[in-house]
């Protein structure tokens, strides 16, 4: 028997995959020549310090997503293209004059947040609501890329420092080390170290709260109730994540000395930030799933699809 070839593509949706394709291309086109001068501030400013340094990285993943999702959309053939004209212009026009205030007043979040809604109303003039209704997640997630102002940050960094230098010297306690705790300054032994901002702080924060949202949205559960509890979770981890990472870098400085401490501060506690929040979002999103498949009615929702 011989092999079945996919069917070919439609003349009519031939013609509007092509159009999809030229109309996201002079959109990344025009995006680009607007926000070059934007990323090359970001890249010599903000991006190029410790507690924004995610920001790339949640740009390269928000647009890779966005590359993704419209392969698939425009192979659609039960998706209507319907522009939203009014919808589009009104929020084009507000993301406009916010990177416009942003760039004269030199507001880097305004400036580098102006991205999200200038995105969102070229896709509502382009391909309508249901497409971003689809793309709503990249929109989103590009929120994560935006450079906090300094006052927010300040305020809410201070106390998550209390709590994360508390966590820790109750762990190094436990674990019987010598340990003493004045403020934010942690006493192991000899050495005395200092929380800073980038080891317990708001950005961190908002980092591995990205990280989290990331994780969900890539293993789409189908669970509403799992969903929703692992995102409440999410802070809770990104608490223990940078308890973890002071505790590490304490036991680092305390048996290799303080030129290994400061070496590793530099070089790996974001990647052990990183790795601890990703296991602990493994090890609990694991038990949820152990969680939900045994409760009542989970194992007659199950049959039920199977049949």
């Amino acid at each position: 028997m011989a092999a079945l070839s996919p069917a070919p593509m439609s003349a009519p949706l031939a013609q509007a995959a092509r159009q999809h394709w030229l109309a996201w291309a002079v959109l990344f086109a025009a995006l680009a020549v607007l926000y070059v001068p934007t990323l090359r501030d970001l890249f010599q400013g903000p991006w190029s310090t410790d507690a924004n340094a995610h920001g790339p990285i949640v740009l390269v993943v928000s647009m890779w997503f966005l590359i993704h999702k419209s392969r698939q959309l425009a192979t659609d053939p039960t998706l209507l293209l319907r522009p939203s004209p009014l919808a589009g212009w009104l929020v084009l026009l507000f993301g406009a004059l916010c990177y416009a205030v942003g760039r004269s007043q030199a507001l880097i979040s305004l400036e580098v947040g102006s991205l999200v809604p200038v995105m969102l109303g070229s896709v509502l003039l382009l391909f309508g609501s249901t497409v971003a209704r689809r793309l709503w997640f990249a929109f989103f997630f590009m929120l994560f890329m935006v450079p906090l102002p300094g006052s927010v940050v300040d305020t809410v960094t201070a106390p998550m420092k209390m709590l994360v230098s508390i966590g820790a010297e109750w762990v190094l306690h436990t674990a019987g080390y010598p340990v003493a705790r004045s403020g934010v300054v942690l006493n192991v032994g000899q050495y005395q170290l200092l929380v800073a901002d980038a080891c317990a702080g708001l950005n961190s924060l908002f980092t591995l709260e990205a990280l989290g949202l990331l994780y969900m949205n890539v293993m789409r559960h189908s669970s509403v109730v799992r969903n929703v509890v692992l995102a409440l979770l999410i802070v809770p981890i990104s608490f223990a994540a940078n308890v973890i990472r002071v505790v590490v870098l304490a036991l680092v400085t305390y048996h290799f000395g303080d030129a290994a401490g400061q070496g590793f501060l530099h070089d790996f506690s974001g990647m052990v930030l990183f790795l601890s929040a990703l296991m602990l979002i493994i090890g609990l999103d694991s038990v949820l799933r152990f969680g939900v498949s045994s409760a009542p009615g989970a194992q007659a929702g199950h049959a039920g699809v199977n049949a």
